[in-house]
């Protein structure tokens, strides 16, 4: 979508030349990734926009022939210790923003002493599931149940049950939406309704509401980019959406488009000032340099050169079947919370 957008709105490119997409398929597999990227070390200019949480196999490879990568995000460690590979989501392991811990501190008080956290044991979910209860007790919460889910696993009555037993109050789940889905019907079917029951952004589509229905009315979501609802207030978010629809109408609209194009975006814009200085190693210095990055707005500043963390998120909740605001519509930045 960026890439039709580009071209069209830029007849003269950068210097003179159009961008020209190739499309590498990692197949949720790292030594898949492993070969797209030694693949592109020879075929192409930079690898822009890519997301996965299985992105570990091709970043020893990334590094080593100096391949410019601006993902989505770099969400295990290997990809985020890559020198050459960046995210236009800043999320680093280890360093988890305190707004959700705050929120839940600050208007939950009793479920903050009694949390849970579960995880998907694969991929990034797996690293960051035991990463962020660290940083959430290390601010002031109390979890009584951290423990990993298996792929495979479809029986999500057990789990509940532990949770029940445990009187847990607060509810979080690292994973995608077939295993957020689960786990709501669980609850639901045995009766179990706690204070908070809170998703991370990848929740943030039509599938989520879709598939889950009553059963995830009132989960609480954090995310650190504009709602498409709100399209009429962000420009550059209107532009994603209208560009995605030119492209591929009916296309979904997600938190991971939202930050390739950003990728797309900063990478445009900072080959464009390098003008003819522009390599592979001026781009990532240039990159190095970029800090509180937003693509127009269109969501929360990122760290991207400094690759920290970005503190700045805000609450939606589902009602009536809708993503709707929760509390205020802009960010809260309460910094980040370390560890390891």
């Amino acid at each position: 979508a960026f890439v039709a957008y580009f071209n069209k709105s830029n007849p003269d490119g950068i210097c003179g030349r159009t961008l020209v997409l190739k499309n590498y398929d990692s197949r949720t597999d790292d030594p898949a990734d492993q070969r797209n990227h030694a693949d592109a070390c020879e075929n192409v200019f930079a690898m822009v926009g890519s997301m996965s949480a299985f992105d570990s196999g091709g970043a020893a490879v990334t590094e080593q022939c100096g391949l410019p990568d601006l993902r989505s995000a770099g969400v295990t460690g290997p990809r985020q210790r890559c020198a050459t590979c960046f995210g236009a989501q800043s999320t680093i392991a280890g360093e988890v923003n305190n707004v959700v811990a705050d929120h839940v501190l600050k208007n939950f008080p009793d479920a903050a002493q009694n949390a849970a956290s579960l995880y998907i044991n694969a991929g990034a979910a797996a690293e960051n599931g035991q990463l962020q209860p660290k940083a959430m007790t290390k601010r002031g919460m109390r979890f009584t149940v951290v423990r990993g889910i298996e792929v495979s696993e479809f029986n999500y009555a057990p789990y509940v049950q532990q949770l029940k037993d445990e009187g847990v109050g607060y509810v979080q789940i690292t994973g995608a939406i077939p295993q957020f889905v689960r786990l709501a019907q669980a609850m639901t079917q045995q009766g179990y309704d706690p204070d908070v029951f809170m998703i991370d952004p990848t929740a943030y589509e039509p599938g989520f509401l879709e598939q889950g229905g009553k059963d995830v009315e009132g989960v609480t979501i954090y995310m650190n980019f504009v709602p498409f609802e709100e399209a009429s207030t962000s420009p550059e978010t209107k532009l994603y959406l209208d560009w995605l629809q030119a492209t591929k109408p009916g296309a979904t609209p997600d938190f991971f488009g939202v930050f390739s194009w950003s990728a797309a975006r900063l990478f445009v814009e900072t080959a464009a000032k390098l003008g003819g200085d522009l390599s592979r190693e001026s781009l990532i210095a240039a990159i190095r340099k970029t800090d509180n990055w937003t693509a127009n707005g269109l969501h929360a500043p990122q760290r991207v050169g400094p690759k920290s963390t970005g503190e700045c998120f805000r609450l939606i909740q589902v009602k009536g079947g809708k993503f709707v605001p929760l509390g205020s519509t802009k960010y809260t930045c309460n910094g980040i919370t370390t560890v390891s």
